[in-house]
């Protein structure tokens, strides 16, 4: 069973950074996607961005292209989302999910991922 865990959420200022962390258990091979979502309060989650863990390509949605960076730990198993220059349309809860195979664009789409973590907060204050 594929099991996900995010960390790393809290309260940054406008304009700070903040690093999010996913950890993966459960795969049994090395060719997987791990995408971030973010839902705010009222609002329908939304991608964020996902990568490739075999090759690492990553892909963003525009929201937050050139702010965040998406990328994988030494062993594979942690997936991490750096987050710069951070907005108040960023506060949300982030989650990771996860799907067997990388593919552009559809990962975006509902019920593409399998599995789900069950978030961490992010808030941003100005």
């Amino acid at each position: 069973e594929v099991r996900l865990a995010e960390s790393g959420g809290g309260s940054v200022q406008f304009g700070g950074s903040l690093t999010l962390s996913c950890t993966v258990s459960g795969f049994g091979w090395h060719d997987y996607a791990i995408g971030w979502f973010r839902q705010a309060p009222g609002k329908e989650r939304e991608p964020v961005g996902c990568i490739s863990v075999k090759d690492d390509r990553t892909e963003y949605s525009e929201a937050v292209k050139g702010r965040f960076t998406i990328s994988s730990g030494d062993h594979a198993n942690v997936v991490y989302l750096q987050m710069n220059n951070l907005k108040a349309e960023d506060t949300a809860v982030y989650y990771c999910a996860s799907a067997p195979i990388f593919m552009a664009n559809m990962w975006k789409q509902d019920g593409y991922m399998t599995a789900w973590g069950e978030g961490t907060q992010v808030t941003v204050s100005s």
